[in-house]
Parts: C-alpha cells; structure tokens; sequence
C-alpha cells in the first residue's frame, strides 16, 4: 500500500489574547501550551511543523519543542492569514495541503489533523476540508456559540451558522426549544480543523470579508461566498475544548497530569 501524500502543519499562534494573555507560553504540566500543540501536530505525520507567531519567545520555545517557527505579520486579523503567510514565503505548490491548527489546542488527538488532510486529498473538486460531528442536545443546536454545518449528499458543506440549522418547520416554534431534537434530520456540529490546498487558501487570504462571514462572524463562509468547495469528514467522538481561559487551563492541566 502506498503511503498518503505528504501534507504541512501550521500552527498560528498570537501572543496577545484578550481572555488569557501570554497563552502559547503559559505552563501546561510542566511544558509550555504550544510546546503539546507541537508535539501533537509532531505525531499526526506532518513533513513539517511550523508555528507562525508574532512573538520571537514562541519562536524560542516552539523550536525547542521541535517544529520550525516563522515570525509573522503582527498586524494579521486570524490565524487563517498567518498560514497564508507561511505558504507565500515557503514556496508551497497550489495543489500542496497544509492543516491550519490552532495553537490552543493541546489535547488534539493526532488522527484528526491527518484526517482532515486526508480528505481534502482524497476529494479533487474540494479547495478545503473540515471536520463535522454529530449533534445530538437541543441545548447545543440552540446555542449561538455552536457553529452548525449543513451538509449536501456528497458530504460537502451547504452553510455555517450560529443559528438552529436544519430548521424543523413542523417542530420547532420561534422563541422556543423543542423538547428532543426530531430523528432522521441530519444535525451537525462544526469542528474549527481545516485542511486547505495551498492555490485556495491564498486566494482566501487575498480576499475581504463577504457579508454572510461579517453577519455569522464566521470566516469558512467567505471560502463558501467565493465558490470554494469545502469538505467533511464526520467524527463520532469531537476532541476536547481548547484552552481559552484561566479556567480550561486549570481543566487541561488536570487532564494532562490524569494522563501522566
């Protein structure tokens, strides 16, 4: 059996965060947060791990932990325009794969970053893949902090959005919640891991805010606005939360010294 094309990891990571400052570096079981990202992105089978940051102290320590890091530009509004960075100055083919993954993200089980690349290799009329798991809680389809997929019959993504979506004509009532969500409609829940060819994701870059991402604050839909094919890959089981607060910190702590 041959074995899967190469793809790159690039990990964004920005020093400034409003809710937790510093967080690439702050301590995690004896390591710094980027420093797990690394060493997952590390054992999913990348060619190459690179953290983009804006910061020479990540650099420090994300070389340490074993991945190349580029300083990149401070100014960039997401982690989405320093992987575009990192292409352009490394050269990378159009049809190349790179997983953008969030440097938030230290209990990322490494199957998913090589999943998501997996699919988009797999998938020649798609430009990016995600990730999408089955929802199942009326609480979570109702909660506007949950991004919800729409898929077609291929498994290609019709739409993203905070909202309630498929709407359940006959079931569901404005201003109020079911009490179980109805079977046979596919509801989904959306996971923040994108694998891009490299043509796409500059293209997306290059691009400004369409009305539906400004709208839903949700950049996958400028790719969807612009006639980029996005792709899924259904898990069961999502990963755990990244590390957002002081709190899920203290939470991802435990976890990891449970682990050791």
């Amino acid at each position: 059996m041959s074995q899967s094309p190469p793809f790159y990891v690039v990990i964004p990571a920005r020093h400034g965060s409003s809710r937790l400052p510093g967080k690439p570096l702050r301590p995690l079981a004896g390591r710094p947060l980027i420093a797990h990202v690394v060493a997952r992105a590390r054992e999913a089978g990348a060619r190459e791990v690179i953290v983009a940051t804006d910061d020479e102290r990540i650099v420090a320590v994300a070389e340490a932990a074993g991945a190349r890091a580029l300083l990149t530009d401070p100014a960039h509004p997401s982690g989405t325009d320093r992987a575009a960075e990192v292409a352009r100055r490394e050269g990378w083919p159009p049809d190349a794969v790179v997983v953008n993954l969030q440097g938030d993200e230290p209990l990322i089980p490494p199957g998913l970053p090589r999943l998501v690349a997996e699919t988009l290799r797999e998938d020649l009329a798609a430009g990016i893949a995600t990730l999408v798991t089955p929802l199942r809680e009326v609480a979570a389809l109702f909660d506007p902090h949950v991004v919800k997929a729409v898929l077609d019959a291929s498994g290609h993504a019709l739409y993203f959005s905070r909202a309630p979506l498929p709407w359940v004509r006959d079931r569901f009532r404005p201003g109020g919640t079911p009490a179980a969500l109805p079977e046979g409609v596919p509801f989904y829940r959306h996971i923040g891991l994108y694998a891009y060819r490299v043509g796409d994701l500059l293209r997306i870059a290059d691009q400004p805010a369409c009305p539906l991402e400004q709208a839903e604050s949700l950049e996958q839909l400028r790719a969807l606005w612009h006639g980029i094919t996005i792709a899924t890959a259904v898990v069961e089981t999502p990963p755990p939360h990244g590390v957002d607060t002081e709190s899920d910190l203290q939470r991802v702590e435990a976890l990891l010294q449970g682990q050791g």
